[in-house]
């Protein structure tokens, strides 16, 4: 699989898989290496389009998307697997969860980040088809999710823009099964206060989702606060959601119950 692994560890206790955002790569999740155990290994997904992936057509249907994604994950079962992905991701990750499950590989424990729950209506400014360029970026801009300097490199930007659009195109095809077979793994759900395109309310909702341990992680801001203000401390807070769901599964007593929901 071709993946970012910031530190590469033969027997890890822990292989932490994480799926970026539209239009992201997985160089933007390497920060999270600094706040997760020594003895983990994080592994870091390009989907096709982007960063190691580069020279691969971008993908326009979750379908195609998840069959990638999850070959990517069984390529790195062996040690216990988790599976943790942002806005896009999220879908991605918990369809991946799902695939690999049925094939026999079970996560310890599966995240979601700023995505609303699979039935739950999303309703957002980010129409790939109906926005010109020019307003793409001004929604993109109003929500966090602009790289830094961007408009000092026009062809970076340009094709900045063309994946988001396919991005976005991906998450509208994106029709979860009615009949799916619902996560056996314990499963947190992320969400920002002020996330107008995942509002808590929403997050909420990936309950129904699993039938494992549900916890609800709420932190102050917005859709893309945690990335660009708060790494180190979401970083600690993913860690500390699969220790807890590792500890549960071997019997220690951690207190936890489903439906916990706090705010950072």
């Amino acid at each position: 699989m071709i993946a970012v692994r910031p530190r590469s560890l033969e027997n890890p206790a822990l292989r932490l898989l994480v799926f970026h955002h539209a239009g992201g790569s997985a160089a933007a999740y390497f920060p999270l290496v600094h706040g997760l155990p020594e003895d983990w290994d994080l592994v870091l997904p390009d989907l096709p389009g982007r960063g190691k992936r580069h020279g691969t057509p971008a993908l326009d249907d979750m379908e195609s998307l998840v069959a990638v994604a999850t070959e990517d994950v069984l390529d790195w079962a062996g040690p216990p697997i988790a599976i943790f992905g942002h806005s896009l991701g999220a879908i991605v990750a918990a369809e991946v969860a799902r695939a690999v499950q049925a094939r026999g590989v079970e996560p310890v424990w599966v995240g979601v980040s700023g995505r609303p729950a699979p039935d739950q209506r999303v309703v957002t400014g980010l129409d790939p088809y109906r926005l010109s360029d020019g307003e793409l970026m001004r929604e993109l801009t109003a929500i966090g999710g602009i790289p830094h300097r961007i408009d000092e490199v026009p062809e970076f930007r340009d094709r900045f823009i063309r994946l988001v659009r396919t991005d976005l195109r991906a998450l509208g095809s994106y029709r979860p099964a009615p009949d799916r077979a619902p996560l056996a793994a314990p499963l947190t759900a992320f969400g920002a206060t002020d996330d107008v395109l995942a509002p808590p309310l929403s997050i909420a909702a990936w309950a129904q989702e699993t039938t494992g341990m549900f916890r609800q992680r709420l932190f102050t801001g917005g859709h893309f606060h945690f990335l660009r203000n708060s790494f180190p401390n979401f970083a600690r807070a993913l860690g500390h959601e699969i220790q807890r769901s590792m500890s549960r599964q071997t019997g220690a007593p951690i207190g936890a119950t489903r439906g916990v929901a706090d705010v950072r």
